[in-house]
């Protein structure tokens, strides 16, 4: 197949550059959390075996929080979201958990995106022309793009925009965000970038979807530079096309409330087959546009960067699309290491993509979320060869009973 997607005729092509990432220092072991969730005394004893079940299905192996006192053995003592002595996980308000996430948040968004700028090469400080955040998992104002701003040095006539409570895909506007900018101005650039706390709204009930929620979601960052300057030589994905679609169906069945008491997941369980009856024509739009692939197999894409919102999420995207198990490995890779990080996680998938993908090769991505909306994208791998790695937080807490598997895990990549 013809994979040339740029002639003298076309516009000009926008490449997203330096995805890096970041997440806080405490990792959270899955098993262990799981039996401190599963023995809380909220929960009845058909609560006990859900949580139970929900996390050794989640193929979570590992996430990251930034509450410390969750990690089994940590000597904090009380705090307002868990009770070590008591083994319990205690209730604040939202006022006390956005208080938490106005503190945290600053550090994640400062620290991906101070890393994807410095990774960048031919871009400095004074070369930023935009701003475009993303979170759902708590608001303060000024907020994270003024942070970065000022962080990093910025000029402080940088234009900001900030992508909020759109959950899981929101990337992918922020995305589209900056592509259009670049393509207004050819001389634009963008620092994109997305942090969630996710854990912060960790709850104990028992119905299904606090519970299922508690067993995936995570904290993290990612941030990544777009522009439409030529910066030579280095890998970059070029951004070619977006998409956004409304299924038909699943508007109550994923879902993102402020209450009293931390911010409320509907995660129906029916949200897998949601996805399997209607990703595909979620799917054709995007794909329709594209000479080179208008009629393909799926699986002609040679990579996918799909957000793992959980193993059945995946599970039923690889199924109904007919990919490859090794076309789905970097999801699920950053489902095991990470968990859901919600906004962010898909741009870690792409990271690993980007280490992963040849020249020419191309990359399609896609994210679920309320409405239930499915987010996507269409990129080409340009630049010169780079050799695959994975992404491992230098100052992150890692327990002595997973770090020996990690070393393992990541030797085999």
């Amino acid at each position: 197949m013809d994979r040339t997607r740029l002639t003298s005729d076309e516009p000009m092509a926008v490449t997203l550059r330096s995805i890096e990432t970041a997440v806080p220092p405490t990792a959270l072991v899955q098993q262990q959390l799981r039996d401190v969730f599963a023995a809380q005394p909220g929960l009845s004893r058909l609560g006990s075996r859900l949580a139970s079940a929900a996390f050794n299905a989640s193929g979570i192996e590992r996430r990251h929080t930034v509450l410390p006192e969750l990690a089994p053995g940590a000597d904090t003592g009380p705090t307002a979201f868990f009770d070590p002595a008591a083994g319990r996980l205690l209730d604040p308000s939202t006022g006390v958990r956005n208080a938490v996430y106005a503190r945290e948040a600053d550090a994640l968004f400062t620290r991906a995106a101070a890393a994807s700028l410095a990774g960048c090469e031919g871009v400095g400080a004074e070369d930023v022309t935009h701003v475009v955040t993303a979170s759902c998992t708590g608001f303060y104002s000024p907020g994270p793009d003024y942070r970065i701003v000022r962080a990093l040095g910025l000029r402080p006539s940088v234009q900001r925009t900030h992508v909020g409570f759109m959950g899981c895909y929101a990337a992918f506007p922020a995305l589209r965000q900056a592509n259009a900018i670049c393509r207004a101005d050819p001389d634009a650039v963008v620092l994109v970038a997305a942090a969630e706390l996710c854990t912060l709204h960790v709850r104990v009930r028992d119905d299904q979807d606090t519970v299922v929620g508690a067993s995936l979601f995570a904290d993290g960052a990612a941030a990544a530079v777009v522009t439409g300057r030529d910066l030579g030589p280095a890998p970059a994905l070029q951004l070619d096309d977006f998409a956004s679609v409304l299924t038909p169906v699943g508007e109550e069945a994923m879902a993102w409330s402020i209450g009293d008491n931390g911010f409320e997941m509907v995660l129906g369980s029916y949200v897998p087959h949601i996805i399997d009856e209607h990703v595909e024509s979620a799917l054709a739009p995007l794909l329709a546009r594209d000479a080179a692939l208008r009629g393909s197999a799926h699986r002609e894409v040679e990579h996918w960067a799909v957000h793992p919102g959980g193993r059945s999420i995946l599970d039923k995207v690889e199924t109904t699309l007919g990919l490859s198990a090794e076309q789905v490995r970097p999801s699920r890779e950053v489902l095991r290491d990470f968990g859901n990080m919600s906004s962010a996680t898909v741009l870690f998938v792409l990271r690993d993509v980007l280490a992963r993908a040849a020249a020419g090769e191309r990359v399609c991505a896609m994210a679920f979320g309320p409405g239930l909306t499915v987010e996507s994208g269409l990129f080409t791998r340009v630049g010169s060869p780079v050799a695959g790695t994975a992404h491992v937080p230098a100052d992150a807490t890692v327990p002595a009973a997973v770090a020996a598997p990690r070393r393992e895990l990541l030797g085999a990549r």
